[in-house]
C-alpha cells in the first residue's frame, strides 16, 4: 500500500483540477447541513417557547382542596346493603371548606424536604373590578410575590413596575393587561375590588401583568397575601392553594401522589395539568425532527450522486493509477480521502452557513401583544445540532464516497483502457 502523503497528494490534485466538480460536491454537502442547523434550531426554539409558556406559569405540583361528592356514601354503610348493589342518584358535593386544612405545618414540612426547591402559599379570591360605572369579575390571588420570583418566572410578565413595587406596597395590585386596558387604567391608578361576601378595598396599581393567554390577563390579578385575607375577613392560615418547585420535574407525579395520600388534599401534578398541551409539543417535536432527518437524507442522495458522478470521472485515471503499480485498496483510500475532504469543507461551512442564518432569524424583530417578552424570533443554539450536523456530513460523504470507490477497486484497467 502507498503512503499516506501520496494518496492525499493524489486525492488533492484531482479535486484541484475538477474544481467545478469538486465546489458543486462542497457546496451541496455545505446547503444540506446549513438548511439542517437553520430549520432544527428555528423550531425548536420555537417549540420551546411555546413550551415556556405554558409550563413556566405552571407549578410542578399544586395542592388544593377539590369540590367533589364524597367517595363514601351513608347508604354504602348501611349493613342491610352490605352485599347488594347500591344505586346513588344525584349526588351533591359535600360541604367543604375551600382553605388547606394546616397549611401553614405542611408548607413548613414542604420547604425542609430535601426534593422540594420551594412552597408558596396562594389565596385565590373571587372578586369584582369596580372603576367608574364598569364592574368587572375577576380572580384576586394573594401572593408571597418574592417567593413567585425566585420559584417561577413571573418577573418575565410583568410588562410595568416590578414584584418588589408589589412587596412594598401593602395595598399595591398587580393588574392583568387586559383589565387595564378594558378599564382605561394605568400604573399609580387605584381600583376599588369588592369580594363575594361584599367587603371592599382600594388598591393601588403597581405592575401590569401580560401572560400572553387572554383568558388570564382578562381577568387575573395578583396581591399581598395579607392584602387578600383581610378582604375575605379571614385569618392569617386561609390559604386556598400551595405551589410546589421541585428540584426534578420527573418526580413530580410520584411526589403528588404521595401528597395526597399524606394530607388528604387534591395534587395536581404538571403532567396531569397539561397533558393536551405535552401531546401537542410530542406531535410538534416529531414534524420538526422527521422534516430535519428527511433534509439530510435527501442531502446524502445528492452528495451521493455528485461523488459518484465524479469517480466515474475519473475511470481515466483509475487505469493509469492501477497500470503504474497502485493496488485496488490504494485507489479505494485516493477516493474516500477525496471524499472526505469534500465532507470535512463542506460541514464546515455547512455549520458557518447554519449558525449565520440562526443568528440573522435571531435578531429579526418579532413584535406581538399576546407575548410581550419575545422581541426577536426565537432559536435554540443547541451544540448538539452543530455535532450532528458535521457527523452527518462526514459519515454521508464517506458512504457516497465508499460504494463508488469499491466499484472502483475492482476495476479491471485493461476494460478501462479498451473501453477508450
Amino acid at each position: 500500500m502507498s503512503s499516506w502523503k501520496v494518496v492525499l497528494g493524489i486525492a488533492k490534485t484531482h479535486l484541484i483540477s475538477k474544481m467545478k466538480s469538486t465546489v458543486t460536491a462542497t457546496l451541496g454537502v455545505t446547503f444540506g447541513i446549513g438548511a439542517y442547523i437553520t430549520l432544527v434550531s428555528f423550531m425548536t426554539g420555537l417549540n420551546t417557547m411555546l413550551d415556556d409558556l405554558i409550563l413556566n406559569q405552571t407549578p410542578h405540583v399544586h395542592l388544593y382542596n377539590e369540590v367533589a361528592p364524597s367517595q363514601q356514601q351513608p347508604a354504602y354503610l348501611y349493613r342491610d346493603f352490605e352485599n347488594a348493589i347500591t344505586i346513588v342518584h344525584s349526588v351533591k358535593p359535600k360541604q367543604n371548606q375551600q382553605k388547606i386544612h394546616n397549611a401553614l405545618p405542611i408548607i413548613s414540612y414542604l420547604k425542609n424536604n430535601p426534593e422540594v426547591k420551594g412552597a408558596t402559599p396562594q389565596l385565590r379570591a373571587q372578586i369584582f373590578y369596580l372603576s367608574g360605572a364598569q364592574d368587572l369579575g375577576g380572580n384576586l390571588l394573594g401572593v408571597d410575590i418574592m417567593e413567585e420570583e425566585r420559584l417561577s418566572n413571573i418577573q418575565d410578565y410583568i410588562v410595568e413596575g416590578s414584584p418588589r413595587d408589589l412587596k412594598n406596597n401593602v395595598n399595591g395590585v398587580i393588574l392583568g393587561a387586559g383589565l387595564v386596558k378594558k378599564m382605561s387604567l394605568q400604573l399609580g391608578n387605584r381600583i376599588q375590588v369588592r369580594s363575594t361576601n361584599g367587603s371592599t378595598i382600594p388598591l393601588k396599581i403597581v405592575g401590569v401583568y401580560q401572560s400572553g393567554i387572554a383568558e388570564i390577563d382578562d381577568v387575573q390579578s395578583y396581591a399581598n397575601l395579607s392584602t387578600v385575607q383581610n378582604l375575605l375577613g379571614e385569618a392569617k392560615n386561609y390559604i386556598t392553594d400551595i405551589n410546589i418547585k421541585l428540584h426534578d420535574l420527573k418526580d413530580a407525579p410520584q411526589f403528588a401522589r404521595r401528597l395526597e395520600h399524606q394530607f388528604s388534599v387534591k395534587a395536581v401534578d404538571i403532567n396531569e395539568a397539561n397533558a393536551q398541551f405535552e401531546t401537542g409539543t410530542t406531535i410538534r417535536n416529531m414534524i420538526t425532527y422527521s422534516v430535519s432527518v428527511t433534509l439530510l437524507i435527501v442531502a446524502g442522495f445528492g452528495i451521493y450522486n455528485i461523488l459518484n458522478m465524479l469517480i466515474y470521472e475519473k475511470m481515466k485515471d483509475i487505469a493509469i493509477l492501477k497500470a503504474t503499480g497502485f493496488s485496488g485498496t490504494d485507489v479505494l483510500m485516493i477516493f474516500m480521502s477525496q471524499a472526505l475532504i469534500i465532507g470535512g469543507l463542506g460541514g464546515i461551512l455547512g455549520v458557518l452557513i447554519g449558525f449565520g442564518l440562526s443568528t440573522v432569524i435571531d435578531n429579526i424583530a418579532f413584535e406581538t401583544e399576546a407575548l410581550p417578552t419575545i422581541t426577536t424570533f426565537p432559536i435554540n443554539y443547541n451544540p448538539l445540532f452543530y455535532l450532528i450536523g458535521i457527523s452527518f456530513a462526514m459519515i454521508s460523504t464517506a458512504i457516497a464516497g465508499f460504494l463508488p470507490s469499491q466499484k472502483a477497486k475492482r476495476m479491471d484497467p485493461v476494460t478501462i483502457i479498451r473501453g477508450t
